[in-house]
């Protein structure tokens, strides 16, 4: 750190010698309406300052970087308009200068159903980077996001929680996973356009954030273009249709200034069968300039989201009934009833102090935020499974008997099927309603609900020294509490539930009533108490040929359970408070430009970071005890980015080589399991796993004439399990062999041969050539076809374990189980490649002081049908299960996968006044 600041320093004072300042000058209007566009940012290529217009449109820069650079004028809104200059010391004024309207402005309300979908698992959202990336207009960055994004590509095969996002410089990323929520800003695309996004390890004002890159959303009233904004859209996606209006005031000649939105958002079913959308959102922000340096800002968003979610699907249930196919609906009363729904609703308030001078600049502001995230599901007690594609409901249960394929039941097992492939609500009903139950509820629904309350208060500042250096700080205090219980939403015609574990015929709750009734918590009921405190400094440094940036950061983070149920199966540890968990981490990170000339340079960006396991990842087993994961470390991340930019009158775009490195990672996972070690619901605890993350990024964009370009998108990479980790399991009840279980009531099974596997983290090469044509007549279109490929499906790691291996009959290894035989049946799936031709356009028109727009985009064009992602399951804990299960070759326990969407559209129509 020493080292990197007395360089800094010491290029600094060189630089102070024959220092000169050029001023660059111009005034910017809107191309057809003339008038002046106010707040234009202006920026030259190797400065991290921003210059803006003011309410006339005038700008005025100072600089003492020499030779040709170019000089880059953006708004909200406008396309932006580059400039070549030589800096010589010697004013410059630019004139006039025009910016055409960026029709193109609905491409991100396209974009938003994607970040809405869920893709994953029962406790995982959307992991992927697109909706980090939508403000980026960087040709490979946006086609990852536009183009990639449907088919959940990762930039850089990175979690979105390696990225942060903003609002007003508030932190949204959660505590329960690192990733921020888009739903609890979703369906508010007006109000949220104006946003700074750098890219991998920038240097950021608001964070010292993360490797992905990070995000920052500003809400002032005053930023956002004045006046009345209504538009509608039409989709066959994730929601058939959406109304929204957004008002803004403009900034009054009192400093007061205001944004009103509000948007609906439904369908009664998506893409996929079943999947209901039924979402509302509101905001509002009120800013008072208290003079030309000061302001106040209050922002309230209030967005609730309902939809009917989705299941992964077996190639032998794909090969039943298709893409479209979700098991989790039923037909009640004439009308779909999905039995997994999940429902967001969480307000957030927030309150910034904006400070603005010529070399200061001061963000301090206050958040809380309030509210449940609910997940819906079928539980079922001592009655058969009702999930329509239970193995033991599908052919391939007859073909793989241990008796003997029996093709005549798997026969009849198809056509039970494919007459009765949904949920069959009224025989949940019937069987409540049996009197033998006495009332007892053999089928409930009930909901897993998360209620959040976080307070956030953040503060940083920027302070320009001159025009080559700046230097910049923050800190931000969060503070969580977080009730998590599941609770009863419908008996389903029964009287009561018997809160009693089936499996182990304990109570989950000794103190309480083990009678409850709709609306009661039952089964678990504990809470998180959690704090984060974060601070970095920054120094950033821009000379003629050089560019210097340095950042640091620590972080310290504290977390408990208190546990508000007494579970007998765990009676020691499950009621009260746990043991405080506490981390602390530093980062360091630091990039070097080196300017070839005006038009090419090249950057280098490094970073040694410290990530503390989210909440997760820390106890094996929150809903019911107080164990946490044994000598859980911090996660190392080592990473590295050497770029080469070109800007030339036609030509731009960069190729980067990334090289990421993650260690002493953890991960917990939840599954049945049924082998030699005992069969029950089990929690997997992987320590020590390190990833391996390198490749490389191409974006290209050739402008062949004022109305054509030529677009050129690639990655190239390798995202693999750099270790060998090491693998526990712990058993729910008393499932397990006793003689393995050691005092923590774990497993331990020793290392997973994972190393040099590939990771299930979308696409690892994708490519994408698009052409697109604008006309001076304000009409536009736009064709991209996309290839990928090297996607793979997430592997089970206990079959990679000794004990996979071991029969238990015999307590030997399987004689067949040779080193040949194990690698062939555990041989990882790679994914089929394919190809996706995307086709977007859109016309605007001036009528009467009105800006009308219409926009269409067409997705899968041929109607591709694609597997976005998939998992090996667990449920066949050794070589003997895996092996009978394979021999038909429909496996009875194959990995799941997700599908993408096929052909779909987005239609929007908006007019502003």
């Amino acid at each position: 750190m020493r080292i990197a600041l007395f360089f800094v320093v010491s290029c600094y004072t060189l630089s102070l010698c024959g220092q000169q300042v050029t001023m660059v000058s111009g005034t910017v209007l809107a191309e057809t309406t003339k008038n002046p566009v106010k707040h234009a940012v202006i920026t030259i290529e190797g400065n991290t300052k921003e210059f803006s217009t003011d309410s006339n449109g005038v700008f005025q820069l100072r600089t003492s970087q020499m030779g040709e650079h170019i000089i880059t004028i953006e708004s909200l809104d406008f396309l932006p308009k580059n400039f070549a200059v030589q800096l010589n010391g010697k004013p410059i004024d630019l004139g006039v200068i025009s910016l055409q309207k960026d029709i193109t402005r609905e491409k991100t309300d396209n974009l938003i159903t994607l970040t809405d979908s869920d893709i994953a698992g029962d406790d995982e959202s959307v992991t992927g980077s697109s909706g980090l990336l939508q403000s980026s207009r960087d040709i490979f960055l946006n086609r990852a996001a536009f183009d990639f994004g449907q088919a959940f590509f990762r930039v850089r095969g990175y979690d979105s929680s390696y990225g942060e996002v903003l609002l007003n410089g508030m932190p949204m990323n959660k505590f329960f996973d690192g990733r921020p929520q888009w739903n609890n800003w979703g369906g508010l695309n007006d109000v949220i356009r104006n946003q700074d996004f750098s890219n991998g390890l920038a240097i950021n004002q608001f964070t010292f954030g993360g490797i992905l890159g990070n995000t920052n959303i500003d809400t002032r009233p005053s930023k956002l273009r004045p006046g009345l904004r209504l538009s509608s859209s039409a989709s066959n996606r994730t929601y058939t249709a959406r109304a929204m209006a957004s008002y803004s005031s403009g900034l009054k000649k009192n400093g007061l200034a205001y944004t009103f939105s509000s948007s609906r958002r439904w369908a009664k079913t998506g893409y996929v069968d079943g999947t209901l959308y039924d979402a509302y959102s509101f905001f509002g922000a009120v800013e008072y300039k208290l003079n030309q340096e000061n302001s106040l800002v209050l922002t309230a968003i209030l967005a609730k989201n309902r939809r009917g979610r989705s299941s992964a699907l077996t190639k032998e249930v794909f090969d039943l009934v298709g893409n479209r196919y979700n098991p989790y609906w039923g037909i009640q009363n004439e009308q779909v009833r999905n039995s997994r729904e999940r429902e967001i609703f969480e307000p957030l308030f927030i309150l910034n102090h904006f400070l603005q001078s010529d070399k200061l600049s001061l963000n301090t502001g206050v958040s809380y935020q309030f509210g449940i995230n609910a997940r819906s599901r079928l539980g079922y007690y001592n009655a058969p499974n009702p999930d329509p594609t239970y193995y033991r409901y599908l052919p391939s249960f007859n073909l793989n008997s241990p008796i003997g394929a029996d093709f005549n039941n798997a026969l009849l097992s198809k056509q039970g099927f494919l007459e009765n492939p949904q949920i069959q609500w009224q025989q949940l009903y019937t069987a409540n309603l049996n009197t033998a139950n006495d009332g007892k509820a053999a089928y409930l629904l009930y909901d897993d609900v998360i209620e959040n309350s976080q307070l956030t208060i953040s503060s940083t500042a920027e302070y320009d020294i001159n025009d080559g250096i700046s230097i910049g700080a923050g800190v931000n205090l969060k503070t969580l509490s977080s009730e998590n219980f599941a609770e009863i939403q419908d008996l389903l015609g029964a009287d009561f539930h018997e809160d009693i574990d089936s499996f182990s015929n304990t109570l989950n709750d000794v103190d309480g009533n083990a009678i409850k009734t709709e609306g009661e918590r039952f089964n678990y009921n504990y809470a998180i108490e959690a704090s984060q405190l974060e601070a970095f400094g920054q120094i950033n440094t821009n000379f003629n040929k050089w560019g210097v940036f340095v950042s640091a950061s620590f972080s310290s983070f504290d977390v408990l359970r208190n546990g508000l149920f007494v579970n007998e199966r765990f009676s020691e540890n499950s009621f009260g408070n746990s043991e405080k968990i506490s981390f602390s981490n530093f980062g360091l990170k630091s990039g070097v430009t080196y300017f070839l000339s005006g038009r090419h340079w090249l950057n280098i960006d490094g970073a040694l970071i410290n990530k503390a396991p989210t909440l997760q990842n820390i106890f094996i087993n929150p809903r019911e005890n107080n164990t946490t994961v044994p000598e859980i470390q911090t996660e190392k991340i080592t990473t590295l980015d050497v770029s080469y930019f070109i800007r030339l009158p036609d030509v731009t775009g960069r190729i980067t080589a990334f090289y990421s490195r993650f260690q002493n990672a953890t991960d917990i996972n939840f599954f049945f399991v049924d082998s030699g070690l005992g069969s029950d619901f089990v929690q997997e605890v992987i320590t020590d796993l390190d990833r391996l993350h390198k490749g490389i990024e191409l974006g290209l964009e050739y402008e062949v004439s004022s109305s054509v370009k030529l677009s050129l998108a690639g990655n190239l990479a390798s995202y693999v399990y750099a270790s060998n980790p090491f693998v526990s399991i712990n058993f729910d009840t008393a499932g397990a062999a006793e003689d393995l279980i050691d005092p923590e009531g774990n497993i331990d099974l020793g290392i997973a041969k994972l190393k040099d596997l590939k990771l299930a983290q979308g696409p690892q090469t994708a490519f994408a050539f698009g052409v697109e044509y604008r006309s001076p007549k304000y009409w536009w279109v736009g064709v991209t076809a996309n290839y990928l490929s090297d996607n793979y499906a997430n592997i089970s790691t206990i079959t990679r374990t000794q004990s996979f291996l071991i029969d238990p009959d015999t307590g030997k290894r399987f004689p067949d189980a040779t080193d040949e035989n194990v690698a062939q049946i555990l041989r990882q799936q790679k994914l089929d490649d394919f190809y996706l031709l995307n086709m977007v356009g859109g016309k605007s028109w001036i009528f009467n002081k009105k800006y009308i727009s219409a926009f269409i985009s067409v997705n899968n064009v041929f109607d591709e049908v694609f597997r976005t992602g998939g998992y090996e399951q667990s449920r066949n804990g050794n070589y003997g299960q895996l092996k009978q299960d394979n021999l038909s070759g429909t496996p009875s326990f194959a990995p799941k996968y997700w599908y993408g969407f096929g052909r779909t559209y987005f239609l929007n129509l908006a007019v502003s006044f």
